[in-house]
């Protein structure tokens, strides 16, 4: 039995002629889809922010680490697309736990995709206010981080107004970028036999140099730098074959990302060596500025000009996954307006078949997310980006979870002969792996977000609330919806 979104299809045919509902069907590729997920890890930022966290955990393991989360994402993945090949709609983990536990649940974790998108994006703005405010300066041009990031917003909101293939054109370029300086300094350092201790597989992958220190650190920034693969099936109404490209998407974004971030990891611990490189983590984060473990190596490599250009990629790779956040958003509020749980008026979509009403509100959603940390005269790496990144890891995670469960549950209901690998064995496992991924940041939350214990219980405790939020919201959507049909039945 396959299952798609028929309230989706019915809006979608027959729109009134003044408001279409419709996104543009058959717009973009696995490519195009690869550049927006890419875009959302942010590739240059997750290796020059976090890489150096990472080896503070495990030091020379700290690549293994990558290859791990690699793998339990790639057991999660085989039931994600499992589910994308039977329920096609923009709200992925909404319509997959919706199909198998009813409209509060899936609301619940509507809830739960929109808090964890939302913030890591209000993050993201916070890191790129400071790194351009930092880049500016360094030509005595003196600009706020929150007068930027509240400009670059009102550019973001333009681009996500306007069609899904020139947003990824943006972003292949942006990514395209980011990645070449960094495929540049890894095959250097390849090539050149490595720095003071040679290369040595063993010194990263064993599962002794795994183990060692603190690997919990080194994983749960692993995972951060593999958030947002998911939003592959968030464009399956725009994907060509939908079926083919989701999955393609999703199997290609998580092997690439895995290879990426661990070979890149890799290679700084080769450059530094085995031996010395938790001493250059810790160095590089003593003043503050974690990506001077990465800019140094370049400069020294490449010259002066590796170090300005990384400086500006850091830039454009940030602003490439506030943009890839932002059409995710829009794309969730779309579809619940869809359902009915979101007011209709989100379903518009414009001319160019985006959704101009859900991207207004997104952007919205961002200026009251970023606006009060700026009249607190906050730090925006320290709070912002640190608070924030570490509250949507968890989120995300525990949406991965409810994905899983909801995998085992929707396929013991529709029996499917021949696929207990795809319909139970990986989502069951990976519901364990991913339940011992999330005990990890659970503990490790207080160093994660760098704040005080209070802070880190606060933020914790909005993953649940938003998930209640979302369950009541719909309940009371379901009951008024249930008396007005009533109503017009007397």
């Amino acid at each position: 039995m396959s299952i798609s979104n028929s309230e989706s299809r019915t809006a979608d045919a027959s729109p009134a002629k003044e408001h279409s509902t419709a996104l543009r069907a058959g717009s973009i590729g696995v490519m195009g889809i690869l550049f927006f997920v890419l875009s959302a890890q942010a590739p240059l930022t997750g290796i020059a922010a976090a890489s150096p966290l990472a080896a503070l955990g495990n030091g020379a393991g700290a690549p293994g680490a990558y290859l791990i989360v690699g793998v339990v994402i790639v057991i999660f993945a085989v039931g994600f697309v499992a589910m994308s090949r039977r329920i096609q709609g923009s709200g992925a983990f909404y319509a997959y736990v919706t199909a198998a536990f009813g409209r509060k649940a899936g609301a619940g974790a509507a809830w739960l995709a929109l808090l964890a998108y939302s913030t890591v994006q209000a993050a993201m703005y916070g890191l790129y206010g400071a790194a351009f405010s930092g880049l500016l300066a360094s030509v005595s041009v003196n600009v706020p981080w929150w007068a930027l990031a509240l400009a670059t917003m009102a550019g973001v909101q333009v681009l996500g107004s306007l069609n899904i293939e020139l947003g990824a054109k943006v972003l292949a370029l942006l990514v395209g970028l980011e990645v070449a300086i960094l495929l540049m300094f890894g095959f250097t350092v390849l090539f050149s036999g490595g720095g003071p201790e040679g290369i040595s597989i063993a010194a990263s992958f064993s599962p002794e140099a795994i183990a060692a220190g603190a690997p919990g650190v080194a994983i749960m920034f692993a995972v951060a730098s593999m958030f947002g693969f998911e939003s592959t099936a968030i464009y399956s109404a725009e994907a060509k074959d939908a079926h083919r490209t989701v999955a393609r998407a999703t199997y290609l974004s998580v092997a690439v990302i895995a290879v990426f971030f661990s070979f890149i990891s890799w290679m700084l611990v080769s450059y530094y060596g085995p031996s010395q490189v938790m001493d250059a983590a810790g160095a590089a984060l003593e003043p503050g500025d974690s990506t001077s473990f990465v800019l140094a190596p370049m400069v020294e490599l490449f010259g002066p000009w590796a170090g300005t250009a990384t400086g500006i990629l850091l830039v454009t790779s940030l602003l490439a996954g506030i943009i890839a956040f932002h059409n995710g958003i829009n794309r969730y509020l779309h579809s619940l307006a869809l359902q009915g749980s979101m007011p209709a008026v989100l379903a518009r979509t414009n001319r160019h078949g985006a959704p101009a009403a859900a991207a207004r509100i997104q952007t919205a959603t961002a200026v009251v997310l970023v606006v009060p940390f700026a009249l607190l005269a906050l730090d925006p790496v320290l709070t912002l980006f640190s608070w924030f990144s570490g509250l949507a890891v968890a989120a995300l995670l525990v949406l991965y979870i409810l994905c899983s469960v909801a995998v085992v549950g929707f396929f013991r209901r529709e029996r499917v002969e021949g696929q207990l690998w795809q319909t139970f064995l990986a989502p069951a496992l990976a519901t364990l792996l991913l339940a011992w991924v999330l005990a990890l940041v659970v503990s490790n939350f207080t160093a994660l977000i760098g704040g005080s214990a209070e802070t880190a219980a606060a933020l914790l405790v909005a993953v649940p609330v938003m998930f209640a939020a979302g369950v009541l919201v719909e309940s009371r959507i379901e009951r008024r919806q249930k008396a007005g049909s009533l109503g017009t039945a007397a």
